[in-house]
């Protein structure tokens, strides 16, 4: 059982989907806008929230925004009607670890909230020894945590998961498929290219403690690789 905060602006859709979650066995808590969304995330630390990108006020982008900003990796989905790639990009740039185009299925929703709750669950394990790793970079599989040159990277869940891909394989160039499946699995519809993205953000975070950091390399026309001696 989560506790699952879902926020939208359309009572009706609002309420199926509190219905639907409290029925599969969660503790629903709505909010009718993004402010509202904001405090109960605040007040309630939810498991996981979905998040409409259409509401008046405060949107779904801001709201994902400003979690994020303050140091909240909680799993985040974004619901939107404008299915198209570049609401998508925006999204996972702004820390979105998962987008779902309305209308959809309950059942696909629902399936996507479990594919996160299961990668986001190690957190709260036992500290286990280091599953993987380089000279600079050690990462501990069981809470989802890395750390580079001893300082602690704020990652989301698909973040680690692509990163732990790359670092798995040293000098290995992986195609945007096999980093998209080893980050999100099989319960994503999104497009490869969105790889593209986690990339630029991971370089962004370790270009924050490394300003010269080089260790992600791209293969122009394959993939990626990491090259950290």
């Amino acid at each position: 059982m989560a506790r699952v905060l879902i926020a939208d602006d359309d009572g009706a859709l609002l309420e199926v989907l509190r219905l639907s979650f409290e029925d599969a066995g969660h503790v629903a808590i709505v909010a009718e806008d993004g402010r509202k969304a904001l405090a109960r995330i605040e007040a309630e630390a939810p498991d996981l929230v979905v998040c409409d990108v259409n509401m008046p006020g405060l949107d779904g982008f801001s709201v994902c925004r400003r979690v994020r900003e303050r140091g909240n990796d909680v799993p985040f989905i974004l619901l939107t009607s404008r299915d198209d790639e570049i609401d998508e990009a925006l999204g996972f740039e702004l820390g979105a670890d998962d987008y779902v185009a309305k209308p959809c299925s309950f059942r696909v929703l629902l399936a996507r909230t479990h594919a996160l709750l299961r990668r986001n669950a190690a957190r709260g394990g036992a500290p286990p020894e280091p599953s993987t790793g380089t000279t600079n970079l050690r990462m501990l599989a069981e809470r989802l945590e890395a750390r580079y040159r001893g300082t602690l990277l704020r990652l989301t869940v698909t973040e680690f998961r692509l990163l732990e891909a790359l670092v798995r394989r040293p000098g290995v160039v992986l195609s945007r498929a096999q980093l998209l499946e080893a980050a999100r699995g099989g319960d994503s519809v999104v497009v490869d290219r969105i790889i593209d993205t986690y990339v630029r953000r991971l370089r962004r975070t370790f270009e924050a403690i490394e300003p010269a950091f080089s260790a992600i390399e791209t293969v122009v026309g394959v993939g990626y690789r990491w090259t950290e001696p």
